[in-house]
């Protein structure tokens, strides 16, 4: 029998989230990059408060092209209205997905918990191709979601093949451009080893507690670029939680302004020319 030596993934670089804020004062912890540094991902935003003023004031109606929205809830909620009739409410757990194409407009208004409101959202970006494809929208909820586990600790699939030396698991969101894989990462004092992890982009985002990748340590507000490699186990001496991003890059060029993310400056030019006329959507 054959045996393949799978080769540990080691960190390239860590970088920090920074304070920001976005819709109507809404508090952000945001990592982002538009010049192709985390292709496909383009930015994560991190909601987290016990206190209501932070972001109460939500996200109201506003546009988007050309990319990607997944948003995920650790605790409290979030309702999604759109233009196309969807609405709907997530809590602790769930997720929603949304394929902007040429045009979405929607909404995201915050819901609170007795711990206030928790929440992820990464962009991902669109292939040139897809750019002005037709708008989609769907919620996952948490029971829908499979879990791998560790020693002390556990991997909850929202979209992408997740598997280590006994099992695997497919997250229920099969549409992520540049085939994307997302997972939440829980770990109390223990491991969680994962095989198979040959995506040319790999990202974790600490946001609660330290992650340790070989003798490296992530901390919460911090996100790891990953050397090639195939195989990743992550270590925590307490309690801790990761975000793990992994895809392929389109390497096409980035041209961003706001809520658009298109390949060239006319492209962006025609969006808003675009929402400014009420053909966006069209």
């Amino acid at each position: 029998m054959t045996h393949t030596t799978q080769t540990g993934r080691q960190i390239k670089h860590i970088r920090s989230s920074h304070p920001s804020q976005d819709g109507d004062g809404v508090k952000i912890k945001r990592l982002h990059d538009f010049e192709g540094g985390l292709d496909p991902f383009l930015m994560l935003d991190e909601l987290g408060s016990d206190q209501p003023d932070d972001y109460i004031g939500g996200f109201p109606p506003h546009p988007h092209r050309g990319m990607q929205t997944l948003t995920y809830v650790i605790h409290g909620g979030l309702t999604h209205e759109d233009h196309l009739g969807h609405s709907s409410t997530i809590h602790a757990g769930d997720a929603q997905w949304m394929h902007t194409g040429r045009g979405m407009i929607h909404s995201e208004m915050p819901l609170t918990d007795s711990q206030g409101l928790h929440a992820f959202q990464l962009w991902i970006n669109l292939p040139a191709r897809d750019k002005l494809s037709t708008a989609t929208y769907r919620d996952i909820r948490a029971q829908d979601m499979p879990r791998l586990e560790g020693q002390g600790g556990h991997l909850v699939a929202l979209g992408g093949r997740w598997q280590n030396t006994t099992a695997s698991i497919d997250g229920p969101l099969d549409a992520l451009a540049g085939d994307a894989g997302v997972a939440d990462v829980r770990l109390d004092s223990g491991t969680l080893s994962l095989t198979q992890l040959s995506d040319e982009t790999l990202l974790v985002y600490a946001y609660l507690g330290t992650v340790k990748i070989g003798n490296q340590a992530v901390k919460a507000g911090h996100i790891a670029v990953l050397e090639a490699g195939d195989a990743l186990t992550l270590e925590s001496n307490g309690k801790a939680g990761a975000l793990l991003l992994r895809g392929t890059p389109h390497r096409e060029p980035i041209a961003h302004y706001g809520p658009f993310v298109m390949n060239s400056r006319g492209e962006l030019e025609a969006a808003m020319q675009a929402y400014r006329e009420g053909s966006l959507t069209e």
